[in-house]
């Protein structure tokens, strides 16, 4: 018995800095996350602005947007794909962000049903990787987490990740 508890207590004293590494590793992996789903929907925006006569017959003829007419959609597509990511890239809202692009992302899965395997799977990748953000916050290298520390209690936000260390 003896034996086993100082083997525990040896793979803690193992364990312990590479989990401390680790953590500190965390606001590091959540800005690459945000940074890096910014691009690919900011870049999706500045394709549609390039050639806007090829986006409004896309989403004339190819994108069926439910109860919203084809150029209205793509003013709001284009609106979508350059404003959110901006601020998905500073963790400036980065909840509300990561959701708008979530059901965004969503929409166009629905709204253009001939989507490649490999398209689908991208969109799929990109949807999940929205929910870090969205579930798990921005991170601590982020506006939100600044203007949490600097006006807020950390129990307003409830006893979450960020909440505990910020205290």
């Amino acid at each position: 018995m003896r034996w086993s508890v100082r083997r525990v207590e040896r793979a803690g004293e193992v364990a312990r800095p590479i989990i401390r590494a680790l953590e500190r590793l965390s606001p590091v992996l959540d800005l690459v996350i945000r940074l890096w789903l910014a691009a690919v929907f900011f870049k999706l925006g500045l394709s549609k602005i390039s050639s806007w006569d090829i986006t409004i017959a896309l989403f004339t003829y190819e994108y069926h947007v439910p109860l919203v007419l084809p150029a209205a959609a793509a003013v709001i597509a284009i609106a979508i794909e350059l404003v959110f990511p901006a601020f998905l890239a500073l963790g400036l809202e980065a909840r509300l962000s990561s959701a708008v692009l979530f059901v965004f992302n969503l929409v166009a899965v629905v709204a253009y049903p001939d989507l490649s395997q490999e398209e689908l799977k991208d969109h799929i990748y990109w949807g999940l990787l929205l929910l870090v953000p969205l579930v798990h916050g921005p991170g601590r290298i982020s506006v939100d987490h600044v203007i949490r520390k600097k006006y807020m209690e950390p129990d307003d936000f409830g006893s979450g990740r960020d909440a505990m260390i910020s205290r």
